[in-house]
């Protein structure tokens, strides 16, 4: 199976380090998909949720902005902000929905739908 390479790096360290077989992304222009042998660019990314596909499960990280480089093997992804969702026992992942909805909501960027980027946080819970 083809995968790529993710690494999520925020000031604090790194968020999120592993082979997936897809992400998505939240393009400032919209959300977008990466998969294995992608063309490379380089793009902002605005207040959302990434979506990580991995051979046996899914994983999500909020974040508040950065910016994305993308390879045809490996997706390394720079954030001011950001927390995992779908990771540690059910207290912990309860604390970091809350924490997420805080970081989403400190975003003062009228262009983007809060309400969208926190169902999408909800869907986790």
């Amino acid at each position: 199976m083809d995968t790529l390479k993710l690494s999520i790096v925020a000031p604090n360290g790194l968020i999120f380090s592993d082979d997936v077989k897809s992400v998505t992304l939240p393009g400032k222009e919209g959300e977008f998909g990466v998969l294995p042998g992608h063309a490379s660019l380089v793009s902002s990314l605005t207040v959302g949720v990434i979506i990580i596909e991995k051979a046996d499960s899914t994983d999500a990280v909020a974040i508040n902005w950065g910016h994305v480089n993308v390879s045809e093997s490996s997706v390394d992804v720079l954030v001011d902000g950001a927390v995992a969702l779908t990771s540690g026992e059910d207290s912990e992942i309860a604390k970091n929905i809350e924490a997420a909805k805080d970081l989403v909501n400190s975003v003062k960027d009228a262009s983007v739908s809060l309400a969208a980027v926190e169902a999408k946080i909800n869907s986790f819970a």
